[in-house]
């Protein structure tokens, strides 16, 4: 039997039992709406960034040649290959594994919450009344050139006057909109989040 393919994802928090089952359902259900019911990957959620990446490489060294890893790029991503993105960023420094290629190692972003951007009608029906779109980086943006900071300043923005959810939060909201989210959509605005999904679709074959 082929072991499931797993991705090691950034997100949940390292101490919060409940937000990393809340992260790993709602990946799960995008990847239900990307077209993987039947031959379904396993989310699996990590916390922080580095204690992805550490059970990303345990599991390579142990043998699971289809585990890919997950993470926020955290800031512009300059050269193609995603490995030299994070041997370079200060504060990671990470060095690719042996018998790990690019294709294990995918970035959302510079953070999940530009795949948000994609979808703004999931975005407006999730915060209902008071949600103010304008606020938002304009439609015609590259979203994967929006600054993490100021992607949150302009949710933040977009969401103070809601009635029912409130300001945008992390830990609050961004699992539960996640899993609201057009997976197509998604894919069709962001390279790097096509480039996940289509080696989700070859891998799981």
């Amino acid at each position: 039997m082929v072991t499931p393919t797993r991705i090691f994802i950034e997100g949940g928090g390292d101490d919060n039992d409940s937000l990393k089952t809340e992260c790993r359902r709602a990946f799960t259900k995008l990847l239900e709406k990307a077209g993987f019911q039947g031959r379904m990957p396993r989310p699996v959620a990590c916390g922080g960034r580095r204690n992805a990446y550490d059970q990303f490489c345990t599991a390579i060294r142990a043998g699971e040649d289809r585990a890919l890893l997950l993470v926020d790029a955290e800031s512009p991503v300059e050269q193609e290959d995603p490995w030299r993105h994070v041997a370079g960023r200060p504060g990671d420094g990470w060095s690719q594994p042996a018998g790990a290629t690019a294709d294990h190692l995918h970035l959302m972003v510079q953070c999940m919450e530009a795949w948000f951007l994609a979808d703004r009608r999931a975005l407006g029906e999730f915060f209902g009344q008071g949600f103010n779109a304008n606020a938002l980086p304009p439609s015609t943006c590259i979203q994967e050139e929006v600054d993490k900071p100021d992607l949150y300043d302009k949710l933040k923005q977009a969401t103070r006057k809601t009635k029912t959810k409130g300001t945008y939060g992390k830990g609050k909201h961004a699992f539960k909109l996640l899993a609201t989210l057009d997976p197509n959509l998604v894919r069709r605005a962001s390279p790097w989040a096509e480039r996940f999904f289509a080696t989700l679709d070859r891998w799981m074959r």
